[in-house]
């Protein structure tokens, strides 16, 4: 154990840095340079200690990766590596690593002061449920004690460890002094709200002041928005840090008369209303899913239609114009109103707007199939060969150039199957997978009144309103609208989140004034569409209950609801 240095020892002031950073998962290396960074910033403004996120040198969540020997070692051995930044009296750290100790993998917090690994904290409480899997990867550890830290004995719970009362209760029991806890938490629709109540519940329950610190970014499916917080042992906010922005917040504590810390008031960050929160949601999802798996941009489709024109406008504000190519892919039922409705979205957008007619495609596919289908009526065959066609054209330009290419079905569409394998599913990722079609029209709406800072796309309108108020239509058959087969989104979207959100009983769905059979017929529609899901590419996780991480349904699943 390195010897103390009794002129560092915290006495009745103690400066935090809280640093909310962007990692990516297996970037060992890029993480740890967010970390030396991080500390560069903090020790130039006179911090004793910067608190990092949850996992941030793996990157979180790292699932079965940290399963691989090798790589747990490397980011052992890179923090290790860190304490060196914490000699001389520079600022110490806390820091989120997966540790291997006695033979048993942990999801760990290291404290790296005077150039060494000075204690390690392992996750007590490890969640296993909605997309959360620790218990398959990981070891729970023993109840905590508190830290020293140049005499200031910190608590560490980890994320999970505070939404239930054992580990926080622990830690006061035994002499913790003020909590600092790294959060590895994404974002879902109202998820503030939830952090800010448990927060409450453990500071009330301990007596201490208590500070989240959380992940930003995206990673796969999920978006980490950040939105680092403190509140005193009194229950005030002391400092709000921003949604959906990096940053490093720097804190100052003070010991008062009865041995308690409190924290002088500090910036307080606009916090965004739910539809800025869930464009915000999209926006960084896409855009770091793009720029961390390494493509120059997106190529996409661009129909017409409200789901393309909005994913367009959510690539541009992530990605910015010179980064998105959209394609107008029209046949013989593509109406004159598709075509320029489709140009007067990009020219608003200021993307490159290429057309590249199906119809050569679409017929040649006919005429090889014209033997094996004679006698046979046209039906949904011919209308998916249109889809299919046009996801060829678009994955070709994507393996030609680099870029990726963006799905846009919205949760409605792939609830009930109204989407073609191998045509409009076609794609790397989707920004809209989990918004319901409502969600959709009301978040266009909105973004054409509003550009909140940080988005890289033009204000104004964006979406033009002609495809907003138009009928929602594939254009697949002559004078096809979406409602020909679904019933009216409002309808539809209700009954679907029953269903998906909520899991109720037909019963119960139909005493909200839907018709039975339909309800049923959704019901086998939404059971059916399961392993179209399974083919589906990632997108972002807005609401509670999102397809994949959140819901797994069988696909090969007779069960009905007759209630």
């Amino acid at each position: 154990m390195v010897k103390e240095n009794p002129a560092l020892r915290i006495a009745g002031r103690f400066r935090l840095a809280v640093a909310q950073v962007n990692p990516t998962v297996g970037d060992i290396v890029g993480n740890a340079e967010l970390v030396r960074q991080a500390h560069r910033d903090a020790a130039g403004q006179g911090a004793d200690l910067v608190l990092f996120s949850e996992l941030v040198i793996a990157g979180y969540p790292a699932e079965d990766l940290v399963l691989k020997r090798a790589f747990v070692e490397r980011c052992m051995a890179e923090v290790r590596a860190l304490a060196a930044l914490t000699l001389d009296g520079a600022p110490g750290l806390l820091v989120g690593t997966p540790w291997l100790e006695d033979g048993k993998l942990y999801n760990a917090v290291a404290l790296l002061d005077a150039g060494e690994v000075q204690a390690l904290r392992f996750k007590h409480d490890l969640p296993n449920y909605a997309v959360f899997d620790e218990k398959r990867v990981f070891a729970s550890g023993p109840l905590p004690g508190p830290i020293d830290f140049r005499g200031l004995r910190i608590g560490v719970p980890i994320c999970e460890d505070i939404w239930n009362d054992e580990v926080c209760e622990c830690l006061s029991e035994t002499g913790a002094e003020i909590l600092l806890v790294p959060n590895g938490s994404p974002y879902w629709e109202n998820r503030m709200e939830e952090r800010l109540q448990v927060v409450v519940a453990r500071v009330v329950e301990s007596g201490l002041p208590l500070v989240y610190c959380n992940q930003l970014g995206g990673q796969d499916e999920l978006v980490f928005d950040g939105g680092s917080f403190a509140l005193r042992a009194d229950r005030s906010l002391a400092f709000q840090m921003p949604q959906f922005d990096a940053g490093l917040l720097i804190s100052d504590w003070s010991r008062q008369d009865n041995d308690t810390w409190t924290c002088a008031p500090g910036p307080m960050a606009r916090l965004p209303d739910l539809d800025e929160a869930n464009w915000k949601a999209c926006v960084l999802g896409l855009r770091d899913y793009v720029l961390k798996n390494g493509f120059p941009g997106v190529v996409l489709g661009l129909s017409g239609g409200i789901d393309s024109a909005i994913c367009a406008a959510m690539a541009v504000d992530g990605l910015g114009a010179d980064k998105v190519h959209a394609i107008m892919l029209p046949y013989r039922y593509t109406s004159r109103q598709s075509v320029t409705d489709a140009a007067d979205c990009a020219e608003a957008l200021g993307i490159r707007f290429d057309h590249v007619p199906i119809a050569e495609p679409v017929e040649g596919f006919s005429r090889v199939l014209s033997g094996l289908f004679a006698g046979c009526e046209q039906d949904t065959t011919e209308e998916n060969i249109q889809s299919r066609a046009r996801g060829v054209i678009l994955m070709a330009i994507s393996n030609k150039f680099g870029a990726m290419v963006v799905t846009t079905g919205n949760k409605s569409e792939m609830s009930v199957g109204y989407a073609t394998l191998y045509g409009d599913m076609n794609g790397g990722y989707n920004p809209i997978k989990d918004l319901y079609k409502t969600q959709v029209y009301h978040l266009a709406k909105w973004r054409n009144a509003n550009r909140p800072d940080g988005l890289l796309g033009p204000e104004g309108e964006v979406i033009p309103d002609s495809i907003i108020t138009k009928v929602p239509t594939a254009e697949l058959r002559e004078n096809q609208t979406d409602q020909d087969s679904l019933p009216p989104y409002e309808v539809l979207d209700d009954i679907l989140t029953c269903l998906v959100e909520n899991e109720m009983a037909v019963r119960d769905i139909e005493r909200r004034g839907h018709d039975r059979a339909l309800i049923h017929r959704i019901e086998h529609l939404l059971y059916i569409a399961e392993y179209k899901r399974r083919q589906a590419p990632p997108g972002v996780k807005i609401t509670p209950r999102n397809f994949g991480k959140d819901r797994r349904y069988p696909i090969t699943n007779r069960f009905r609801d007759r209630s």
